[in-house]
């Protein structure tokens, strides 16, 4: 898998990145870790690690994830957790489906059958269940689980699709806009792990809020 490169989003994940890189030795493909230069502690926990160190422009999530994909130069990327919950070897069946199926985007899901969640809360649960609903009725989209950002695509794709998001409403843009480009989009099935360290950094009903929001712009400029 050498041409593909991991984007990783890594605010705050001092104590959770350093593991997911040693997870990742085992596997041929580049990492590109994407954070805030003020965050000195995470930089300084993997100063020893093969991996690439990307600044972000702004802050917030979307902002990070539009970051490494402008610098990705592998065919292939795929964004990945740095606080453990995402499993390496799922990588391997992603990647098949981009190259032997001919898609253009997979979309992991934790919510078909032999899947499944160690770290969903009822609220996630309810959330995503009513997001990807939006996503079907809306926007036609056939994936199974909107929120969940484990997603692999081929770079010059993703990179044409002008994503402006910079908080958690990128999770839901990327699949729309890819959508709307008429691009190859399918799942794969995957299991989310807990997470090794910390909570999530994201706020349930605020988040929730910014994503019906963005949901509703999209489909009013379509």
């Amino acid at each position: 898998m050498s041409d593909l490169t991991l984007i990783i989003p890594a605010k705050n994940e001092k104590e959770s990145l350093p593991r997911v890189l040693d997870e990742l030795k085992k596997f041929n493909v580049k990492k590109n870790i994407i954070l805030e230069a003020s965050d000195k502690q995470t930089i300084e926990a993997i100063k020893n690690y093969d991996c690439k160190i990307i600044h972000q422009d702004s802050k917030g999530y979307g902002d990070a994830l539009k970051k490494g994909i402008d610098v990705v130069e592998t065919e292939f990327f795929c964004i990945f957790n740095a606080d453990g919950s995402f499993n390496p070897k799922e990588l391997n069946q992603m990647i098949k489906r981009l190259k032997d199926d001919k898609y253009d985007f997979v979309f992991a899901s934790r919510y078909e059958k032999g899947c499944g969640s160690e770290d969903d809360t009822l609220i996630t649960l309810i959330g995503n269940y009513i997001f990807t609903f939006l996503g079907k009725i809306f926007f036609k989209l056939k994936i199974t689980d909107i929120l969940f950002t484990f997603v692999m695509a081929r770079t010059s794709c993703a990179k044409k699709l002008r994503l402006t998001a910079k908080d958690f409403s990128f999770c839901v843009e990327l699949p729309i806009k890819a959508q709307r480009a008429n691009y190859k989009i399918c799942t794969s099935k995957s299991f989310e792990r807990s997470r090794i360290a910390g909570e999530k950094k994201v706020n349930a009903f605020k988040d929730g809020l910014k994503i019906l929001f963005s949901m509703i712009k999209l489909f009013f400029r379509h």
